[in-house]
């Protein structure tokens, strides 16, 4: 049986051979994750009570809290995640990506644009595919706030707020994606052998571009940042940037709590001009959801603050200075260079392969472009389905490299004497973000870029007893 179907296998065309590939893997990874998902899934029903090393640290309520929500967050992860599945496959059995493409050459046509106008017709084609995925993830995107996120407790978002917030995102995203996409594929016309170099070099400057941007002129278009106001706090995180040389020019904080109570805080910049992005939702002093709300507040505040819960949350001045000096720890520690460097090596090697690719007819054939060979069906194609399992063996790959950054940056807050505070501030974080600390093994080492709670607590609490 197995010589027969190796035969029959042989006999199918290439581009038949290609496409039975592409569907092959991509549901032999949902149908992995899945079994991951299923183990972890196993792990939130069974776990009913806290174990007895974690009694110290989480209460019984807590416990049951973030049991629940993620359970919730699995089953959800699970039913959206097999609609992703299945509605990919139908794209590609029905011929969606040929179909996309033809009617983007009748827009552009109408509009004066002929066959020859090859880019026009790819930013079309983009501007019709990326509002396809938003209109088709939308139903899933507001069930997660409205549902999930609000039955337990995080979602600060009125109805009007998410979808002003979601236009705004899908228009930005336009503004940007079309004009550098555009760039991208006139560059590997006119790039003539040695493309690749060029577009590589273009996609690193547009990256570098980005980040530079991101924080000053792109983020405030949907959370307000206001410079953190002098104090005590402010002092403090000067002193410690200074201690360690960390050039830092400003200390902002945004305003997390309008959409969500989960807590973070980020730093971005280049060479001598860093700064420090702190949610409000991190500072026990500062969060929204500690206070009263105020009277007179413009309607769009009232009713999400209306909609807060009644709770303590976030932390304590040292504890988020600990917070801090695990995060300045990546910088010390090159953790960003590094990332960086990886990141465009394999950007690199990638656009090497694409242009060693991009004159096999075959590929394109594969997915019903018999007569032509678009560009960017080629970047999509090449990127998106044949990079697949190399793809999957990277993303493990990273994981594995993050978790051993953050036991790093933790060890580094702990050289400043901050492991006392980081311990606590770690146990406050998942408590205010629910998160759950018993999980399946397989899917903690497939998954989880931070190393679990409990591990972190474990290589922290050797300094905190010195």
């Amino acid at each position: 049986a197995m010589a027969l179907s190796g035969d029959l296998w042989a006999e199918l065309p290439a581009e038949r051979r290609i496409f039975c590939s592409v569907l092959l893997f991509s549901w032999a990874v949902y149908l992995w994750e899945a079994f991951l998902a299923h183990r972890q899934r196993r792990v939130y029903r069974t776990t009913t009570h806290v174990p007895q090393e974690l009694g110290q640290i989480m209460d019984s309520e807590t416990f049951e809290k973030s049991r629940l929500y993620q359970l919730d967050k699995s089953t959800f992860s699970f039913w959206s995640g097999l609609y992703s599945e299945v509605e990919g496959t139908m794209i590609l059995l029905c011929g969606g990506i040929p179909f996309l493409w033809k009617l983007s050459g009748q827009i552009s046509g109408r509009a004066g644009f002929g066959p020859e106008y090859e880019i026009v017709q790819s930013l079309v084609f983009l501007l019709l595919a990326t509002l396809f995925s938003a209109v088709t993830g939308l139903p899933w995107s507001l069930y997660n706030t409205f549902v999930i996120e609000e039955k337990h407790g995080f979602n600060q978002q009125t109805l009007g707020f998410f979808f002003k917030d979601a236009i705004k995102k899908f228009v930005v995203t336009q503004c940007i994606l079309l004009p550098v996409t555009s760039l991208l594929l006139y560059i590997i016309k006119i790039g003539g052998d040695y493309f690749f170099i060029y577009a590589w070099l273009f996609t690193l400057v547009v990256s570098l571009v980005l980040v530079t941007i991101y924080a000053d002129y792109i983020a405030p278009l949907f959370d307000k940042f206001i410079p953190l106001p002098e104090g005590e706090l402010k002092q403090q995180i000067e002193v410690m940037a200074k201690s360690i040389d960390f050039p830092l020019t400003k200390v902002y904080v945004v305003e997390g709590s309008k959409r969500s109570s989960h807590s973070n805080a980020y730093f971005y910049g280049f060479f001598k001009n860093k700064r420090i992005v702190l949610f409000d939702t991190l500072l026990e002093e500062y969060s929204a959801l500690n206070k009263e709300p105020a009277e007179g507040e413009d309607g769009e505040n009232e009713e999400t603050k209306s909609k807060t819960k009644n709770k303590k949350q976030g932390c304590k001045n040292e504890e988020v200075l600990a917070v801090l000096g695990h995060e300045l720890g990546h910088w010390k520690l090159g953790h960003t260079v590094k990332n960086i460097i990886i990141s465009q090596m394999n950007s690199f090697l990638c656009f090497f392969l694409f242009a060693v690719l991009i004159g096999q007819k075959e590929l394109f054939a594969a997915f019903g472009f018999y007569d032509t060979q678009p560009t960017l069906i080629g970047l999509m194609i090449i990127f998106q389905f044949i990079f697949s399992p190399y793809n999957e063996v990277l993303s493990f790959c990273l994981t594995v490299l993050s978790r051993r950054f953050e036991f790093q940056a933790d060890a580094f807050a702990k050289e400043l004497g901050k492991a006392k505070d980081l311990y606590s501030a770690l146990i406050k974080l998942n408590k205010d973000n629910l998160g759950f600390p018993v999980s399946d093994w397989i899917f903690s080492m497939w998954h989880y870029s931070h190393p679990p709670l409990l591990e972190r607590l474990q290589a922290l609490k050797d300094a905190k007893q010195e």
